[in-house]
């Protein structure tokens, strides 16, 4: 399975959308050749607006781009775009339903080196908060192409989180992208297992072990935290035993909250037990590498298995 990176998918689909459609601008918060957006400023330098270390500035220049009739796509470190301008995103963005497109990189324990304060444990709790705001979250390279071109074509504030590093390819570069669609990437009958992200392939790690143990496991991918897909949840869990999802993000607020109402408020038949995995109420730490951390914090396929077990008693 290759391994490609998030990060350079969205540098190339940042570009190959201002070839497209000269409406699309570029911000960035000082951190371009990290996001990638400096592919977009190399090729369209009248078009691409490096803001420096401040990011309620530059969500606030594009939302005024926005309103000029630009699709603005803003970039920086998921824990900064999603925290710092808070306030910015809410009111100019989000209430006025603006084309405003933010990016936020390195998201999750993806950027392991420089510990707690640049790892976005919160980010998808607080952007699925915000009435008027998409949240995607894509699990490969393919996927986040995919999602970054069609964010241009959608009205209103996105929000996506991609990982720092190399992870495999899970998708396709012609499988169908359908926003807002639960995926199944595979069937099962004993237990389902909701996934997002990079968490999606560690995911179908763990269902080949469970199958090699005589446990079947379906294992859905949710790109699209919000709008979330409640029917395509309702219908992966019915007939199941139990269910489990997985995510690199707090557990508080996230995905798996997420995945909790729909199947609460869902037909008695999808109604599972659940259990929850991903970051717990505490922040990141630092470390030598990415693996390090999904040991430390129980994101490895072994723990997704464990977690199945206990789901299914």
């Amino acid at each position: 399975m290759s391994k490609m990176n998030m990060r350079k998918a969205y540098g190339e689909a940042l570009l190959e959308l201002g070839r497209d459609n000269k409406s699309v601008v570029a911000l960035e918060a000082d951190l371009g050749k990290s996001t990638m957006s400096n592919m977009f400023g190399g090729a369209f330098p009248e078009r691409y607006f490096q803001m420096g270390i401040a990011e309620a500035n530059m969500i606030s220049a594009a939302a005024g781009l926005a309103l000029t009739g630009h699709v603005a796509y803003a970039s920086t470190f998921a824990v900064f775009a999603s925290g710092r301008p808070y306030d910015q995103i809410r009111s100019s963005v989000a209430i006025p339903r603006l084309n405003v497109k933010i990016c936020g990189s390195s998201a999750g324990l993806s950027d392991f080196g420089d510990g707690k304060t640049h790892q976005s444990v919160d980010d998808i709790a607080l952007m699925r908060v915000l009435p008027n705001m998409k949240v995607f979250s894509p699990a490969d390279y393919y996927e986040t192409k995919k999602i970054v071109k069609a964010m241009a074509e959608m009205d209103g504030p996105c929000y996506i989180r991609v990982n720092r590093n190399d992870v495999p390819n899970v998708t396709e570069e012609d499988t169908l992208f359908e926003p807002g669609k639960a995926v199944q990437m595979k069937d099962g009958s004993d237990a389902v297992v909701y996934a997002t992200g990079y968490m999606v392939y560690q995911a179908l790690e763990a269902a080949k072990i469970l199958e090699a143990e005589g446990i079947s496991v379906r294992v859905v991918n949710l790109h699209t935290i919000k709008p979330l897909d409640a029917e395509g949840v309702q219908a992966a869990a019915k007939g199941m035993k139990g269910a489990v999802t997985v995510e690199e993000a707090s557990v508080i607020g996230g995905m798996g909250a997420a995945v909790c109402e729909a199947l609460a408020e869902g037909p008695a038949e999808s109604r599972v037990r659940v259990l929850r995995m991903g970051i717990p109420d505490c922040f990141g730490t630092s470390a030598q590498t990415y693996e390090e951390l999904l040991v430390e914090y129980h994101l490895m396929p072994q723990d997704i298995v464990q977690c199945v077990k206990k789901a299914i008693v």
